[in-house]
């Protein structure tokens, strides 16, 4: 694909995302589009983005539970960036109208590194040893994909389908919390919809940023201490409206809740 081709689709989603709008999936106007180039239009939809005031705040794991990779026939993670305008605080309540467009909750482990992270070689040993903090999080995927009909390369140009996202208000040092084997449970209005537990991403979130660290190495792109890093759903994605409360509970890093207006 050239790389006018390559900025048209990224300037389309950009337009997308600032108009809460959606577009046709590119895979059905691209049929030969691979994921590189899918990460090419995802760059170039970020460089809008920071054009336009944004700044880089963390990065976002997704694609990392069975049923997803099941869902696109993949056999990977994916991965997007977050920026300081995706960031919502534990407790508050998110706009859907002019800010979202079909979002999906999904209950995720966060971690906040002290220190770089450059792959590759990078493990799961070195990710606890990098690792501030780690928190509960919800992140609320959204898709300017028109109806969600989604390939890989279309959520991965589409930064991973991120749409904003928030942490729990307490943090915990990683070596505190066996993160293989910590359950998760999700509520919507009061029930719950989904439980989970570390291993559903990867083994665990552990390994998962351990993923990301060497794909982005290979790159020349390290992970950067004070980062945010989304670590990927432990549980299946559930769609949220306004007027909706979700809270997500996982072990002993306590929960992370968050209202639709």
């Amino acid at each position: 694909m050239s790389s006018e081709m390559i900025q048209r689709y990224g300037d389309e989603l950009f337009e997308a995302l600032r108009g809460n709008t959606t577009v046709a999936p590119l895979t059905e106007r691209e049929s030969e589009l691979d994921l590189d180039t899918a990460y090419r239009i995802s760059l170039h939809l970020l460089q809008r983005r920071l054009d336009d005031g944004e700044a880089v705040i963390g990065k976002k794991i997704g694609v990392t539970s069975q049923a997803v990779q099941d869902m696109l026939d993949v056999r990977q993670p994916d991965f997007g960036y977050l920026t300081d305008r995706m960031v919502y605080a534990d407790g508050d309540t998110i706009p859907i109208a002019d800010n979202l467009i079909a979002p999906r909750a999904e209950g995720e482990i966060a971690f906040v590194l002290k220190r770089d992270l450059r792959g590759p070689g990078v493990t799961s040993a070195e990710v606890l040893a990098a690792t501030d903090f780690v928190f509960p999080c919800f992140e609320i995927v959204d898709s300017r994909i028109q109806d969600w009909r989604i390939r890989i390369q279309d959520t991965v140009a589409d930064n991973a389908s991120c749409g904003v996202f928030a942490l729990g208000d307490t943090g915990r040092r990683p070596a505190h919390v066996d993160l293989g084997t910590c359950g998760m449970v999700m509520e919507k209005n009061g029930v719950i919809v989904a439980t989970g537990a570390g291993a559903a991403a990867l083994g665990s979130p552990l390994n998962c940023v351990a993923w990301l660290a060497n794909t982005l190495g290979r790159l020349g792109v390290p992970l950067k201490a004070g980062e945010v890093i989304l670590s990927g759903s432990l549980v299946p994605l559930v769609p949220v409206a306004s007027g909706d409360h979700i809270r997500v509970t996982v072990g002993d890093l306590g929960s992370c809740s968050l209202r639709f207006g």
